[in-house]
């Protein structure tokens, strides 16, 4: 008989939600514990009132409860090493450690990192002073692309257009650290012109395997214009993005990344995740992440074939070249968020939700709770990113008729939503 393991689950967005939905589908997935977990993974298993960057009383938690295996999903434990406390104490847990998750926790160590192993990125510095960054940019071309060094909620990247907009972000971000210490340091980049899309690859420190591409959609509001955000929806694969593109990314930046983490006595395991950008000289980083893209987990979680579990394990205990992944053949997923009124600025929290049951009840329709609470059996806001409505289909098109049909059953109070996600990916020539 199968041992059945106790899995705890760190966050509390929808990536999370996926992640648990996915793994709930297996016959070896136990009790469910999410920390600190939404309204919709309570219907997978337990929410543990634990915030995710409160590292004692998790590792404490999973001590008292004999947990079996812990993902740490979300960048912030990552980065504050949550992977380590856990190892420490003997216990099993999926994810890089600080050391490996620097990579997206320090963009100046990510640049320099690139730039020692020879990675595709844009021309870059790094600055600590004000004043020097100041006539770095009075010299520089437009647009350039500012940057707070540290973790920044996918909100601490401007691309300004004028002299003037640089100049008041590196005010806003190295004077009046409006975020924080993560804009100790900022990153002052070129501008690189083309095509974005998101690559993940499943690593345990040696091997690799690809995942399929997907594009996210970072504005806020229709034409991709507005003020970046944590992301707006998902397509994968996107149609244009053809198999020689994905070699290129293979070898050119996801081998140099695996083997030079390695080299440099930092192995990364876990989920290594590079936002590209297809130039015309070829694929370019401009962003690397230590952990699964939210909301691009929700489209592979619909895509994936193979247990979760079984990929977990092979990344863990160094047997990933062993394992066959295998994807749902002939099928596009998307996920559209579902945002709060005023996101990715101040919003309300609070606003009761409707509809939710009557869109889940849609053909290849899952409805992923991101931002949501139960308050007196009423489901209702709790975020900026509020639902991640999702869908497969036998083409793109399909897969998002059948999510925007969806989302019409859909209400609550300043409800926003882009529409048109995957729209553009539709027009691109493959590539």
């Amino acid at each position: 008989m199968l041992q059945k393991q106790k899995i705890l689950i760190i966050g509390s967005g929808g990536r999370e939600h996926a992640v648990g939905w996915k793994v709930a589908q297996y016959e070896r997935a136990g009790d469910l514990y999410f920390a600190p977990g939404n309204a919709g993974t309570l219907e997978l298993g337990t929410n543990v009132s634990i915030s995710a960057t409160d590292i004692a009383k998790l590792v404490e938690f999973a001590q008292k409860e004999k947990i079996d295996l812990t993902l740490a999903l979300p960048d912030d434990p990552l980065a504050l090493g949550i992977v380590d406390a856990f190892q420490v104490e003997g216990l099993r847990i999926w994810g890089p450690t600080k050391g490996a998750a620097e990579l997206e926790w320090s963009k100046a160590y990510a640049k320099d990192f690139m730039k020692r192993h020879s990675i595709p990125t844009a021309k870059y510095e790094v600055f600590t002073d004000f004043k020097k960054a100041k006539m770095y940019v009075e010299k520089g071309s437009l647009p350039i692309v500012i940057k707070a060094s540290g973790l920044a909620l996918g909100k601490g990247v401007t691309v300004a257009q004028t002299k003037e907009e640089a100049l008041k972000t590196l005010e806003d971000v190295l004077i009046n650290k409006i975020f924080g210490n993560a804009g100790n340091e900022v990153v002052i980049e070129e501008y690189l012109d083309g095509i974005e899309i998101s690559a993940h690859a499943i690593s345990d420190g040696q091997s690799w395997k690809m995942f399929p591409p997907s594009q996210d959609h970072k504005r806020i509001f229709d034409g991709n214009v507005g003020p970046n955000t944590g992301g707006m929806g998902v397509i994968a694969p996107p149609p244009f993005v053809g198999s020689a593109m994905m070699k290129k990314i293979e070898k050119e930046i996801v081998k140099p990344t695996i083997e030079g983490m390695a080299k440099e006595g930092r192995p990364f395991v876990g989920i290594l995740y590079p936002g590209i950008m297809l130039t015309k000289e070829g694929p370019k980083v401009f962003e690397f992440n230590a952990r699964f893209g939210d909301p691009e987990t929700q489209t592979y979680m619909r895509l994936l074939d193979t247990d979760l579990l079984d990929i977990v394990d092979a990344s863990i205990d160094g047997k990933i070249s062993d394992l066959k992944i295998k994807w749902k053949e002939n099928t596009f997923a998307c996920n559209i968020a579902l945002a709060s009124g005023g996101y990715p600025g101040t919003y309300e929290k609070g606003n009761i939700i409707s509809g939710i049951v009557e869109a889940g009840m849609q053909t290849d329709v899952v409805i992923f709770h991101a931002g949501t609470k139960v308050v007196r059996q009423d489901l209702t806001t709790n975020g900026g990113r509020v639902l991640g409505v999702s869908a497969i289909g036998g083409s793109m098109k399909e897969a998002l008729e059948k999510a925007y049909r969806a989302i019409e059953k859909i209400k609550f109070e300043g409800m926003q939503y882009r529409k048109d996600i995957g729209q553009s990916a539709l027009e691109i020539k493959k590539i």
